[in-house]
């Protein structure tokens, strides 16, 4: 075999691995359905609006990627007129734009949102000139917090690499996999066994992540039962199923994480992503969006559960961007019935709506850059 057929070879491995971590962006002819035609509702709790300080100790950070106000409002109509998001009195909105364009990638909003810079799309936790920039949860780290992440997708993909990685391009998934070794990360749970394992450069970092001490799970069940100690729940070869199919649940993961990290008597910082709401906008897929968003509130229900018990947790629930370009055309609050209509397959450039609870919340209304997000959030914990 030439070179020029090796060289041929390579690029269309990397074009597969590439595709099969980006095809969830492909309109499916199947089930590009633009109506969610309703279904039965989950009880709604309110949660007490008292809090035991003005600043707080934990911080969650919720994004549904792709989430912008109408993706809010198809949930709400779908739940038969209420969300766990009824919970969030400080409202505000978050411009997006990234270094190099007036519509971000979700690397370049995931940066943005966990280091307080602007940079260009595709760029995971580094700066213009590609130099790394320190991130919230590493910031945390060096505090002695408790950190996490939790995602829909892989976990190396780029929302949750930009808080933990420092990588020029949002593709390179082995060398993001890679970074987590470089981390003191104490929980992540999300897809992307596959580029710990199956690598180019044949190492099995999972047997790495062993050796500092994690519990490298892969059975939901299993990673459920972890009460304590450092916990790497990869849950599937790249990215989880859509609901309903998904075995990972993001709610019990979300409870699973902040029990673990809530043992930290300084503190903890987590990011938890619902990821796939972005790609049923990518799809252009109402019922796919109604399904992950109610999935994602659910989630926001468990931390709503936890923050209301603590007194002492700030939770910001925000998106990179919206996908989509979602208009609601019809609705029906009694049978959870949306109609939606898409102006694209792709992102937009509007903005997005900033939910927060808690000590601190206060700090997060108005319009505002979305690097201001991250950097009150540095100052509420003092990083």
């Amino acid at each position: 075999m030439n070179i020029k057929s090796i060289l041929f070879l390579l690029l269309l491995i990397g074009y597969q691995q590439l595709y099969s971590q980006e095809n969830y962006k492909t309109v499916s002819t199947v089930d590009s359905t633009k109506v969610y035609t309703g279904g039965s509702a989950y009880k709604v709790k309110t949660f007490a609006q008292k809090f035991k300080s003005e600043k707080p100790k934990n911080v969650i950070m919720m994004i549904g990627d792709g989430m912008g106000v109408a993706q809010v409002y198809a949930g709400l109509t779908a739940n038969h007129g209420h969300l766990f998001l009824d919970n969030f009195k400080c409202i505000g909105f978050s411009k997006t734009q990234s270094s190099d364009n007036y519509i971000t990638d979700s690397a370049a909003g995931g940066t943005a949102l966990s280091a307080g810079q602007k940079t260009y799309n595709g760029a995971i936790a580094v700066n213009t000139d590609t130099v790394p920039i320190k991130t919230i949860l590493e910031m945390a780290e060096e505090k002695g917090l408790a950190t996490g992440l939790v995602a829909t997708s892989s976990i190396t993909h780029a929302t949750p690499a930009a808080y933990i990685a420092h990588q020029g391009g949002r593709e390179s998934y082995e060398n993001i996999a890679a970074d987590f070794l470089k981390s003191d990360i104490d929980v992540f749970i999300g897809g992307g066994y596959k580029h710990f394992t199956e690598r180019a450069d044949k190492r099995d970092l999972t047997k790495d992540l062993q050796a500092k001490g994690y519990q490298v799970l892969r059975n939901m069940d299993d990673i459920y039962k972890v009460k304590s100690g450092r916990l790497a729940g990869l849950t599937a070869l790249e990215h989880n199923e859509p609901v309903p199919k998904r075995k990972m649940s993001l709610p019990r993961s979300t409870e699973t994480a902040l029990n673990i990290l809530g043992q930290n008597k300084k503190g903890f910082f987590i990011m938890i992503e619902g990821s796939q709401i972005d790609w049923g906008g990518h799809q252009n897929n109402t019922g796919y969006i109604v399904r992950e968003m109610l999935d994602f509130d659910q989630a926001i229900g468990e931390a709503l559960q936890f923050a209301a018990k603590d007194g002492e947790t700030l939770i910001i629930v925000t998106a990179d961007h919206e996908t989509g370009g979602l208009a609601l055309t019809g609705g029906d609050m009694k049978t959870g019935m949306v109609k939606g209509a898409f102006s694209t397959n792709d992102h937009t450039g509007v903005m997005v709506p900033v939910f927060s609870y808690g000590p601190g919340a206060e700090n997060f209304t108005g319009i505002m850059e979305n690097t201001d997000i991250a950097k009150r959030i540095i100052d509420l914990l003092g990083l």
